[in-house]
C-alpha cells in the first residue's frame, strides 16, 4: 500500500489507499481544514483523488501564492461551462487567468446583460455545487 512522502523527508505509509485529504488530516486538523490542492510527484491534483502508489506529496493551502492562480484557472473553466450550459449556441474564444483575475471571451449574437450575468454567477455556483 501507499508509502507518502512529505516535502520535509518523512514518509506515512497507509495500510490502504489514502486521498491528500485524509494524509492533511493524519498530520493535523487545521492543515486538513486548510489543505485545498494537493501535488503529488510535480502534478496538481484534487485533495480527494485517491493515491493507490507510493508518491511524493506537497499540500498547498491558501498561504500559498501558488494556489490563486489554479483557483482562477479553474474559475474561468467553471464560468465557461456556466455560459455554455445556459447559452449552447455560445461560441468559446479565449479565456485564460491573469495577474489579477480571469476572463473568457464568448462569441454570440447579442451581447450579456444583468440579467445573464446574474444567471450565470448563480449556475457557476451550481456547478461547483454538484461537484
Amino acid at each position: 500500500m501507499p508509502t507518502v512522502t512529505l516535502p520535509d523527508g518523512s514518509t506515512r505509509s497507509y495500510d490502504a489507499p489514502v486521498t491528500p485529504a485524509q494524509v492533511a488530516a493524519d498530520i493535523g486538523p487545521g492543515l486538513a481544514k486548510a489543505a485545498m490542492l494537493a501535488v503529488v510527484d510535480g502534478d496538481e491534483w484534487d485533495i480527494g483523488r485517491v493515491i493507490e502508489t507510493d508518491a511524493a506529496l506537497s499540500l498547498v493551502t491558501s498561504k500559498d501564492d501558488a494556489i490563486l492562480a489554479t483557483i482562477r484557472h479553474d474559475a474561468a473553466h467553471v464560468m465557461a461551462e456556466a455560459v455554455l450550459e445556459l447559452y449552447p449556441e455560445t461560441q468559446v474564444t479565449i479565456g485564460p487567468s491573469i495577474e489579477n483575475g480571469f476572463y473568457y471571451d464568448f462569441y454570440r449574437e447579442t451581447a450579456f446583460g444583468e440579467d445573464d450575468l446574474a444567471a450565470i454567477e448563480k449556475r457557476m455556483h451550481d456547478i461547483v455545487d454538484r461537484d
